[in-house]
């Protein structure tokens, strides 16, 4: 927009008056700029990158929102083509940030988001600047004292002994000094500094200054970490680092697919392409899932690098905005950190590395529903800098970018010190029979005879099951129903320890009933194995062993994740069983055995990716076991042993596991083949969603282009959530511009009524 419609400003100027003129985006669905006057007190001083305070609204309401740009324009309205009068507009009220928050390059970044992700360039900007930032956490507002320059130029003669002291103090200061540290210096009290500035011989300002927690302070002052003896690279680790270190030393944009069995040392790989890296004056951002920022991980890279920055979602705000201001300050070589760790404020960005690029975790799933790997690599696009993407199981989409040549495949096809891969056996559980002497149902027996062979050479086991809770739902017998919550369109789970039903969509506690709600039926039947039971089973049948369970339930006090591993990694646990928290990103040269306790667990699911999320957990966690001096092995539990998938993930073949699923792919007409957009509408009132759905999906078909298909809309998989009904549509299209055309063509004519909330996902993961 070139300026508010509700205009309510009376400020006006001559003709040929030249004004500076800011345009200003919010954390709102608007789509333009909003034009603001610059006032006077204000010139020179709004920047683009900066939030300011501007009026907003009918009521003229103080907002905060992101300059994008400034300008100098006449007031005159003969001078702007499209006829708004610029001497109308409304005044900028203040400045937040100085310096800016943001610079040029991801003004730009953040504004190809906003028409990607079919977002406002606002909310791209609010999900750049984390909240410790804007918030200014850890700072507190100082009185600082400076001297004038006129002062500075002819020093008074005469003065009190204590003024004469403080003036030479804050002249020899090179920034405006605290009130506190001058009357320090100088040996006066506040009162000589009063008269001082009652004279006009200093002036105060205030500053926002950084408070030192205690844990800072106690920190030691040049604390080296241990350094790391960097290991000889294998032959295929050499040939990689031939293949990118080109494009390093050029400092040109290049994308790079480093596809490398689990334990082949991609991260090795990393390292030494970052070191190159900052070894010429540059930095280097890594992207890892949050599952996998353990001290391991980050050990690896501080004993490489003296000064890495870690980012998390466990950081206090003032801890995310203390590492902020030291990465912004150029004073950090490596940013290491989970999904939003792709908008650090880098000066000199040399490289970027996405590690376990195929993770869901680095899709956001609230506006901007960004892909935190597109953006990385939209950024080295823009900057000219290069970009590994490492998996031992690629994304499809990745793969194929890999096929049509946008992105440089290499592989690492052996494990470091030509370690095997382990021995994978799959055990049909349509045909075990239970153990009478051993009646420990998650475990069949194969996998109990294996552990016990495990544990008696000294091995450690791994067992993944990717359920919580003890039971995963109640079922009446009587008249079939299962227990589900109110809120929800989901069965609850059963949390023996916590003597609850609790729902894993909205966490909403019950007392477990005696009866049936429904048919008021007693003798309710609890089935499902979550890993709480796991957990039973496990100690029943190995209760002089140290076992210990990692998962959401289990891992709630600060540092627990870290404790666990730490104890495992010491040989001081034997069995370690969780969820997909434990499948991932885990290096444990002691662990001879890793079970698979249900690989079934969601192949099935209304999800046209499901069957690769089942071969990537499988093939992960398979991957933890074998990797020091003894070999692995790895049992699957599964009631599908004859799906693509698990066949794949058992062999270790991800080849041929991508040639049945792209086919299937290409032939339903779903990514990587083509482009998809999902629009979910939720509300309290499920017929006026489902009418409203109706209505916008009417709409798009009458304004699509051909070549895009519109199916639905239709209730979402999961009706109901937090009270919620749910109804989706999804476009597809075979690129992204004609669904970004619909969108911005048809949302905004079609804005969602009250009561009824309308989220839009470019390129979605979750399909539930």
């Amino acid at each position: 927009m070139s300026g508010l419609s509700e205009n309510q400003s009376e400020t006006l100027f001559g003709g040929d008056d030249v004004i500076e003129v800011a345009s200003v985006v919010f954390n709102r669905p608007l789509d333009q700029p909003y034009s603001y006057r610059v006032p006077e007190r204000l010139v020179g001083s709004v920047r683009p990158g900066q939030r300011v305070r501007v009026p907003l609204g009918r009521g003229n309401s103080a907002t905060i929102g992101y300059c994008v740009a400034v300008t100098d324009q006449k007031a005159d309205v003969s001078a702007n083509p499209t006829g708004f009068d610029r001497s109308r507009l409304k005044d900028v009220i203040g400045v937040i940030d100085d310096p800016p928050l943001i610079d040029r390059s991801m003004l730009d970044l953040t504004k190809w988001m906003a028409s990607y992700y079919a977002c406002s360039w606002g909310q791209a900007l609010d999900a750049v600047v984390p909240a410790g930032v804007k918030n200014q956490a850890g700072t507190r507002l100082r009185t600082c004292l400076s001297v004038p320059e006129e002062i500075r130029a002819a020093i008074p003669e005469g003065l009190p002994h204590k003024q004469a002291a403080a003036l030479a103090v804050l002249i020899a200061s090179t920034e405006p000094t605290g009130l506190d540290d001058v009357c320090r210096m100088a040996k006066c009290g506040p009162g000589t500094i009063a008269l001082m500035r009652k004279r006009g011989l200093v002036l105060a300002v205030k500053r926002r200054v950084r408070e030192v927690s205690e844990a800072e302070a106690d920190e030691p002052l040049n604390d080296e970490p241990e350094r790391a003896v960097r290991p000889e690279p294998t032959v295929e680790q050499a040939e990689a680092l031939a293949k990118i270190d080109p494009v390093l030393r050029e400092g040109k944009f290049a994308v790079f697919l480093l596809h490398g069995v689990t334990g082949s040392g991609k991260t090795e790989v990393y390292l030494s392409a970052i070191e190159r890296v900052v070894a010429t004056g540059r930095e280097a951002i890594v992207l890892v899932p949050e599952i996998s920022l353990t001290p391991q991980t980050i050990r690896r890279f501080r004993r490489r690098f003296p000064r890495i920055a870690v980012l998390h979602s466990h950081l206090s705000d003032s801890e995310r905005h203390r590492h902020w201001r030291s990465i912004a300050a150029g004073e950090i070589q490596v940013v290491v950190g989970a999904r939003s760790a792709v908008f650090a404020p880098t000066r000199r960005l040399g490289l970027i590395v996405i590690d376990e690029e195929h993770e869901t975790s680095f899709k956001q799933e609230t506006v901007p529903r960004y892909h935190a790997r597109d953006v990385a690599v939209m950024r080295g696009m823009k900057l000219g800098v290069p970009v590994i993407l490492g998996s031992a199981t690629p994304a499809l989409e990745t793969w194929r970018n890999a096929e049509l040549g946008r992105y440089e495949r290499i592989a690492l096809e052996e494990r470091v010190g030509a370690r095997p891969m382990p021995h994978v056996t799959l055990i049909d559980m349509r045909h075990e029979k239970p153990d009478p002497e051993h009646p420990v149902g998650a475990l069949s027996v194969p996998l109990r005879i294996a552990m016990t062979e495990s544990l008696k050479a000294g091995g450690q086991v791994m067992l993944l099951l990717n359920r919580r809770g003890f039971h995963t739902y109640v079922l009446c017998p009587k008249c079939g129903g299962v227990l589900k919550c109110d809120q929800c369109d989901i069965a609850l789970t059963h949390h023996k320890g916590r003597r609850k039903l609790i729902c894993h969509g909205c966490d909403r506690e019950t007392a477990p009933p005696s009866i049936c709600p429904a048919c008021r039926r007693s003798n309710l039947h609890y089935g499902g194995i979550g890993a709480e039971r796991l957990e039973r089973d496990v100690r029943l049948a190995f209760g002089d062993r140290v076992i210990q369970r990692m998962d959401s339930d289990t891992m709630r006090a600060p540092g627990s994740h870290e404790r666990v591993l730490s104890e495992f990694r010491a040989g001081r646990v034997d069995v370690l069983l969780g969820t997909q928290m434990i499948a991932k990103g885990l290096d444990f040269p002691n662990v001879t055995l890793v079970g698979v306790i249900n690989a079934d667990t969601a192949l099935h699911l209304p999800d046209f990716r499901a069957a690769e999320r089942t071969f990537q957990l499988v093939a992960q966690v398979a991957g933890r076991t074998g990797r020091g001096d003894r070999p692995g092995r790895v049992l699957v539990q599964t009631y599908a042993p004859d799906h693509p998938a698990i066949a794949a993930a058992v062999n270790h073949d991800y080849l041929s596991f991508v040639a049945g699923e792209l086919k299937i792919r290409r032939d339903q007409g779903v990514p990587p083949f083509g482009r998809m957009a999902r629009l979910i509408a939720r509300g309290e009132k499920e017929l006026q969603v489902r009418e409203y759905m109706n209505r916008l999906a009417d709409s798009l078909r009458s304004a699509a282009t051909e070549g895009v298909r519109l199916l639905g809309p239709a209730p979402a998989p999961v009706l109901k959530i937090r009270g919620l009904f749910r109804f989706h549509l999804q476009l597809r299209a075979a690129s992204a511009r004609p669904l970004q055309d619909l969108l911005r063509s048809v949302l905004p004519e079609n804005p969602a009524p009250r009561g009824i909330e309308l989220a839009t996902d470019v390129d979605p993961i979750s399909m539930l």
